[in-house]
C-alpha cells in the first residue's frame, strides 16, 4: 500500500501537523508513505521524517497545469494507491481522481469553525465529494454534518494525535519568570479569540502580576493581528504578554511553560490541547469543539464556556494558586492523552480503514 498526504501548506498549522505526523507514522505501517505541499513550504517541512518521500508542486492558482501534471506524474511512477487530502487540498486530489481512476481518495476534515457549520461553503467540496472513498472528520459534529451534507461513501470520525518527541531541542526561550508562565499554542486567526485570552489574563493580572502570558502562532500580518497587538496596548501589557511566532520547538516550549490555554470560539478537535497533555500541563481551555475528549472527566471543570474572559481568569487563578493541583491535573491530563490520542490507536484505526478501500 501506498498513501500520499496532500496538503495545501506546510505552515505551523493544526491540519499541517496532523498532516505530517499521519505520513511520519505511516511510513513504518505501509510500503510507502508520501507528503505533498501543493502552495507552500514552511516551518513542518523540517519535520518530515527521513522515511517519508516528499513533494513540493508550488501550485500558484487553482487550476495551474504544470503543478497537476508533476503531481499526476509522480502518482504514476510512484505507484500510488491513495490520496489522503487534507483540508482544501481536497480540489487537487478530486482532479487526481478524474485523470486517474483507479485511485482511492480520503478526504479529512479538520475545519475549525465547527461552532458556525450553518455559515460554511461547502457548493465545491459536495460536488467533489461524489469522488471520496472516504471522509474522516476530527469531531463528532463534523462527522455528522458530513453524513448529511456531502456525497462520500463512508464518513468515519479518526481523533488528531500528538507525537511525543524522543529528542527535544530548544530553540525558542521564554522571557519572563520560570515557574509562573502560561501558554497559548495558537495561530492569530480569528476563531482563536486572543481578545477573549488577553481580557481574561489582564483580571488574572491584577491579582498576580508576576505571571506572564506566552503567545505562539503564526502571525499573518492582517487586521486581526493588528487588533490584538492593540489590545494589548490598551490593556497596558506590554510588560507581561510576548508574542513570538511560528516555532520549530513546541515541545521545549511547552517544558518552559506551568500552564497551557486555549481561548477558541470554535474548535475541531485542538492539537495545541493534545501537546500540552503530552508536556503534562494542566489546562485551561473554551469547551467548543472536542476539546470535552481531551480533557478527562475530573480535569473538565478547567473546561469554560467561550467569550467569557471572567470564567476563564477565575479558572487560571485557581491553578496559579496551588502549585500541587497544576502538578497533578497535569499529570492526569498526560495519561489521558496517551491512552486515548495515541499515535498507535489512530494508526491502527487508519490503516483498517485504507485496507477496506
Amino acid at each position: 500500500m501506498r498513501v500520499l498526504q496532500l496538503i495545501d501548506s506546510l505552515d505551523a498549522g493544526g491540519a499541517e501537523r496532523m498532516a505530517v505526523n499521519i505520513a511520519n507514522v505511516l511510513s513504518e505501517s505501509v510500503e510507502r508513505s508520501y507528503l505533498c505541499a501543493t502552495r507552500r513550504e514552511g516551518l513542518l517541512k523540517d519535520a518530515i521524517a527521513s522515511n517519508v518521500s516528499y513533494l513540493f508542486l508550488d501550485k500558484q492558482r487553482k487550476l495551474d497545469w504544470p503543478a497537476m501534471i508533476k503531481l499526476r506524474r509522480y502518482i504514476l511512477k510512484e505507484k500510488i494507491d491513495i490520496i489522503h487530502a487534507h483540508s482544501t487540498s481536497f480540489f487537487m486530489a478530486t482532479l487526481m481522481k478524474w485523470l486517474i481512476p483507479g485511485l482511492k481518495i480520503v478526504w479529512h476534515d479538520h475545519y475549525g469553525n465547527s461552532s458556525y457549520l450553518e455559515e460554511r461553503k461547502y457548493g465545491v467540496l459536495k460536488l467533489c465529494s461524489r469522488s471520496f472513498s472516504l471522509i474522516l472528520s476530527v469531531n463528532s459534529v463534523l462527522e455528522t454534518w458530513a453524513k448529511t451534507n456531502l456525497n462520500g461513501d463512508e464518513v468515519a470520525y479518526l481523533p488528531n494525535f500528538a507525537i511525543q518527541e524522543t529528542v527535544i531541542s530548544q530553540v525558542t526561550e521564554l522571557k519572563g519568570v520560570a515557574g509562573k508562565r502560561i501558554l497559548c499554542l495558537a495561530n492569530l486567526r480569528e476563531q482563536k479569540d486572543h481578545h477573549n485570552l488577553l481580557q481574561a489574563f489582564k483580571l488574572v493580572g491584577n491579582h498576580h502580576s508576576d505571571w506572564t502570558l506566552h503567545c505562539v502562532g503564526q502571525d499573518f500580518k492582517d487586521a486581526y493581528s493588528e487588533s490584538v497587538y492593540q489590545l494589548v496596548t490598551e490593556l497596558d501589557l506590554e510588560e507581561q504578554v510576548f508574542f513570538y511566532g511560528s516555532c520549530p520547538d513546541s515541545s521545549a516550549i511547552i517544558k518552559q511553560a506551568d500552564i497551557g490555554v486555549l481561548s477558541s470560539s470554535s474548535e475541531g478537535l485542538p492539537l495545541a490541547l493534545l501537546e500540552y497533555g503530552l508536556g503534562q500541563l494542566p489546562i485551561v481551555a473554551t469547551n467548543v469543539g472536542d476539546s470535552t475528549s481531551v480533557l478527562p472527566e475530573a480535569c473538565r471543570e478547567f473546561l469554560v464556556a467561550p467569550n467569557h474572559p471572567e470564567h476563564l481568569a477565575e479558572r487560571i487563578m485557581v491553578l496559579i494558586s496551588d502549585d500541587y493541583l497544576r502538578e497533578t491535573t497535569g499529570k492526569v491530563i498526560n495519561q489521558h492523552v496517551l491512552e486515548h490520542f495515541s499515535a498507535m490507536a489512530v494508526n491502527d484505526k487508519l490503516m483498517s480503514y485504507y485496507s477496506q478501500l
